[in-house]
């Protein structure tokens, strides 16, 4: 037997059905918001991602999936997605015309990682951008929208952790505050950290060595070293966010784990999960348009573990999402009430009811358990006596009740029940 290969895993029915039904809520979600979907290649040019994401990152030092293709050119994986929509937008030169492009994706990324629960080497990701809005005004718009998708999700609980990461104008006296902190504290860390340290002294905030965060909880805050434009910035977003009624709280050692990002980054938290209760994290990104060669463009976008948000859905959510779209099995009883059967499927198909035709017409106890085995609650028996009747045998497969019920009135009984 060849198995899946390790990190990747099959989604089976009726799994299918939740991870359909999520989706679907995004793009509703997302509609309303004025975004437009965008579907990029899973394969880009390495080189894409040193020069965004960043070199020193855990993601391009370790994770990617990067090979020589047979025209002895680098390419990778995608491991995150926000790379490529600005690549995109650059390369079809997206920002003609002027405004805001608002875009949103939905698909499979790729990292090299010790598989766990909810995390797997090949992953998939809800995400949105916004290209050409440098207010603040746009971060907490996409905030909005994020808190809008959760709760129809069923998310209770839900707030912001925020921080500003500033811009090159303040960041290089920050980044020298710390690697004078962290140098002092250099005995205490593990190789990949002082790596980190000697490369960009940033990413040892997002250290997930408990010895290392002791020492961070130390460190100098970003905060402190803005300059008056993001600490302007920072200030209204939160403004705004108080004239929304969406809670909020500062989180001053907050960076995200990319080289990109600018001024606002924050994380998405839902009440209920425990200590990981981190559902997304996204923020700002103002020149990474510019440093694909394209024009200064302010772009801010998030991106959502759909593999980890799935696992955590609220059970209601999942129930309903899981019985959406239910078969009902359509049973004829005989090799004679084939065609009728195949008549009456066409009707309930038309008035939006799924229908699994049993074609064997081999009587009511094949077919029943043909039903109970492909996991379906809800049969439809004819035969002859219902054909002359105008009837059909509605049966609860899980209750083992039944009903009579008029073909004209079949639709809407089954909707209703």
């Amino acid at each position: 037997m060849i198995a899946s290969v390790k990190g990747t895993r099959d989604l089976l029915p009726p799994e299918t059905r939740v991870w359909n039904r999520v989706e679907a809520v995004a793009r509703e979600v997302f509609a309303l918001h004025a975004f437009d979907e965008i579907r990029t290649p899973v394969l880009e040019s390495t080189d894409l991602f040193v020069r965004t994401v960043g070199e020193s990152t855990d993601i391009v030092h370790k994770e990617m999936y990067t090979f020589t293709d047979r025209g002895g050119r680098s390419v990778t994986l995608r491991p995150e997605n926000t790379a490529g929509v600005a690549r995109a937008y650059v390369e079809h030169g997206l920002a003609q015309g002027g405004g805001a492009r608002k875009l949103y994706y939905i698909g499979p990324q790729f990292r090299y990682e010790r598989p766990q629960k909810g995390r797997y080497r090949e992953f998939r990701q809800i995400g949105a951008e916004v290209l050409g809005a440098a207010d603040p005004a746009t971060d907490a718009e996409v905030l909005g929208m994020l808190f809008d998708f959760l709760a129809r999700l069923g998310f209770t609980g839900l707030s912001v952790a925020l921080n500003s990461v500033g811009t090159d104008v303040c960041r290089g006296a920050y980044v020298e505050a710390l690697r004078a902190y962290f140098s002092n504290h250099a005995d205490r860390m593990g190789d990949d950290d002082r790596r980190r340290l000697e490369q960009n002294p940033l990413r040892v905030l997002d250290t997930k060595d408990p010895a290392v965060k002791a020492i961070v909880d130390e460190a100098p805050r970003m905060l402190d070293f803005l300059d008056a434009e993001s600490a302007a910035h920072h200030e209204e977003l939160l403004v705004l966010l108080d004239a929304a009624g969406i809670p909020y709280r500062i989180e001053p050692r907050l960076v995200r784990g990319l080289d990109y990002y600018t001024r606002t980054v924050f994380e998405v938290t839902a009440g209920g999960l425990g200590a990981q209760d981190a559902l997304l994290g996204g923020g700002r990104y103002d020149r990474l348009v510019s440093d694909l060669g394209g024009p200064k463009t302010a772009g801010i976008g998030f991106a959502i573990g759909e593999d980890r948000l799935v696992d955590v859905l609220p059970p209601a959510f999942r129930d309903e999402a899981a019985r959406a779209g239910s078969t009902v099995a359509l049973v004829p009883l005989d090799r004679s009430d084939r065609a009728a059967a195949m008549e009456l499927a066409r009707a309930l198909r038309a008035a939006g009811i799924a229908v699994d035709l049993d074609p064997a017409g081999k009587g009511p106890g094949a077919g029943l358990k043909g039903a109970e085995r492909r996991g379906l609650s809800v049969a439809v028996l004819l035969g002859g006596r219902e054909r002359e009747a105008g009837t059909v045998v509605v049966k609860n497969l899980a209750s083992r009740t039944q009903e009579t019920v008029p073909v004209g009135r079949l639709a809407e009984f089954l909707k209703g029940s």
